[in-house]
């Protein structure tokens, strides 16, 4: 790639590659876009949408783009059971995963408030009955990986690849290679994928761990951090699809989250099984 653009944004470290070089303006464009969005969504902004619904419930509008997230959670919150909901973020902060990064927690596991009756999120925006607080984190930082991709394909890039950590989508000819990383070892990896046109999305439980069994991976029909399975990776034509679904695939069978979505994955569990869609059977190492 002839340019390149790394920089730290909602918590995390990014990349973006493009053949064509990567004017300021551009890249003041990538900042303000995800400036925009963490003072939507963060739930460790004092000063975010999110927040102010945790304080006094109400309405929150949202962009565009809002719209879709919404579809996409809700229909992961009904393919897992509830597994996945945007309502874990205040189990998340019971267990010390908080605003303050306190680590420590006040209450024990618990199940998530339902989303009906609680939650209403239209094409307008968001709606909570009760102060309630939000995490989309399932699939936000895919969401904003494909409206970064996406601006950049406006401005007339033709070869371009954003990597969120790991979370990535890419727009060109040909194909490269990714590894997948250990989730023991981030020195190695247990395969090879090849990303072409589209989106690879990675989840692993050790990402963020602070305790005994203590992660960010909660089922939230429990309220507890998962423990059956500790990495996993999709395949999707859009990195908010495919980030989601890492986070369905630590709850759900991948058969039941296939009749909703088209999508390929490699997942690992924690006694050390690995399983993967047809279409990436052979990714693995031996």
């Amino acid at each position: 790639m002839a340019d390149s653009f790394s920089f730290e944004a909602i918590g995390t470290r990014w990349r973006v590659d493009s053949r064509a070089p990567l004017p300021a303006g551009q890249r003041a464009g990538l900042l303000q876009l995800a400036g925009e969005y963490d003072a939507l969504y963060s739930r460790f902004r004092a000063d975010s949408g999110v927040t102010a619904l945790a304080a006094a419930g109400g309405s929150l509008p949202l962009p565009g783009h809002g719209a879709a997230l919404g579809r996409l959670l809700r229909t992961l919150y009904d393919v897992t059971g509830g597994g996945v909901s945007p309502l874990v973020g205040e189990r998340l902060a019971a267990l010390g995963y908080d605003a303050a990064y306190s680590f420590v927690p006040t209450a024990a596991p618990a199940p998530s408030r339902a989303w009906d009756g609680l939650l209403d999120w239209t094409d307008d925006g968001v709606t909570l009955s009760a102060p309630a607080l939000l995490d989309v984190g399932a699939a936000g930082k895919g969401q904003l990986v494909d409206l970064m991709l996406e601006y950049l394909l406006a401005a007339g890039h033709e070869e371009v690849i954003v990597d969120a950590s790991g979370d990535m989508r890419r727009a060109g000819a040909g194909t490269i290679t990714v590894g997948l990383e250990h989730p023991y070892d981030p020195s190695s990896a247990i395969g090879t994928v090849p990303l072409g046109v589209g989106a690879l999305c990675a989840s692993a439980s050790n990402r963020r761990v602070w305790g005994d069994g203590l992660h960010h991976v909660l089922d939230a029909r429990t309220g507890r951090c998962v423990d059956t399975v500790v990495a996993t990776w999709v395949l999707a034509e859009d990195a908010m699809t495919a980030d989601g679904l890492c986070t369905a695939l630590f709850v759900a069978d991948p058969a039941d989250l296939g009749r909703a979505f088209g999508f390929d994955y490699v997942l690992v569990y924690s006694d050390g099984r690995a399983r993967s869609s047809a279409a990436l059977q052979g990714a693995l190492f031996p």
